[in-house]
């Protein structure tokens, strides 16, 4: 029997989520069970109770405000806990249409995707704003680069993934999951793809972030780290060839001064050049250690895999990172049909 589990992150979205709820499909071709997951992200306006009254099978809620990258993980620990095959993530403000479910899954039950995005089609998007669809590009197209994948609309959080897809993912952002997933699966050479997908239009402010300036820079910096992550040795050795290079002009300015009986007084760019070269230098030797460490991480990641499979097959209740994050914020309290577990 394939289970599908539909997560929806939420914040303060009691007025919004009804109606994202009822736009979900009940039956879709090649999957045997659907199930509707709720993450409320530390809301104050009785989200977790309009799920359960709107016929959530689940509802992890978080008593303080974590951000979505934590709601993505804490949705992704519970619906593997309760036996999901595939899992779809989509938003509680309706920007996605419930239908096109269907089509994000189908690649998956086809045995063709692991991980599947949903285009919104940006450049021609009439919902979105002339600078965001210029950003959404940009992004995307740099996304890509990094990833080493074909997808349009990198920072869509309309996806699907198969069960072991999202054993595989292991998301440390705190800003934003989308791009780190991506990276992370392009390095890990999951199998991605891109379907077209509808959207409706928005009219509340995104919760995600305060401003435009800021969105750019948290999503800058998580590309950064994602990619260095999973890449270290690429990052590092790149650092240090073109910092060795850029030591190695002040060097050749030197000798030719020196060459020409007029060294005297140019000491500096030599001076400069070593500095450079030392610097180079340590940078190599950086890649070379972030790089067996990377390696390290890979056989934890193994591990980690395993550990998951286990679990779900002995039926043991997965624990979230070990009952608390990375920062030591109090695990999440799950609910089901009104009652904690």
């Amino acid at each position: 029997m394939t289970k599908l589990i539909i997560q929806i992150p939420c914040l303060n979205e009691a007025g919004s989520l009804p109606a994202t709820i009822l736009a979900l499909p009940r039956k879709i071709e090649g999957i045997d069970k659907i199930e509707l997951l709720v993450i409320d992200d530390g809301s104050t306006d009785g989200t977790s109770e309009v799920a359960r009254l709107w016929g959530a099978d689940h509802v992890v809620r978080h008593r303080r405000n974590r951000g979505l990258a934590a709601a993505f993980r804490s949705g992704i620990e519970a619906a593997l806990t309760a036996g999901a095959d595939i899992i779809v993530n989509t938003d509680a403000d309706g920007q996605y249409a419930g239908e096109d479910i269907a089509l994000l899954v189908a690649p998956v039950v086809a045995g063709t995707a692991d991980i599947v995005v949903g285009d919104r089609g940006v450049a021609a998007n009439a919902h979105f704003s002339p600078l965001k669809r210029m950003l959404q590009r940009l992004g995307s197209s740099v996304v890509q680069r990094l990833a080493g994948t074909d997808v349009p609309d990198a920072v869509s959080g309309f996806r699907a993934m198969s069960r072991e897809a999202a054993q595989r993912i292991n998301i440390t952002t705190e800003f934003s999951y989308t791009t780190d997933m991506l990276i992370q699966a392009g390095r890990k050479r999951l199998a991605i793809e891109s379907v077209a997908i509808r959207t409706n239009p928005v009219d509340r402010p995104s919760r995600l972030f305060k401003s435009v300036p800021r969105f750019i820079v948290n999503t800058v910096i998580t590309m950064a780290r994602a990619y260095t992550t999973h890449n270290p040795l690429r990052v590092f050795v790149g650092a240090g060839l073109l910092t060795a290079g850029l030591g190695v002009v002040p060097i050749v300015r030197f000798m030719w001064f020196w060459l020409t009986d007029q060294g005297n007084g140019h000491v500096q760019s030599l001076t400069l050049g070593a500095a450079l070269l030392v610097l180079g230098a340590l940078f190599t030797i950086l890649g070379i250690l972030a790089d067996l460490i990377g390696a390290n991480r890979k056989l934890m990641e193994a591990n980690l895999f395993r550990m998951r499979e286990l679990e779900l097959r002995l039926g043991a209740a997965a624990p979230t990172e070990s009952g608390r994050d990375l920062h030591g914020a109090e695990p999440p309290v799950r609910l089901a049909n009104g009652r904690r577990r």
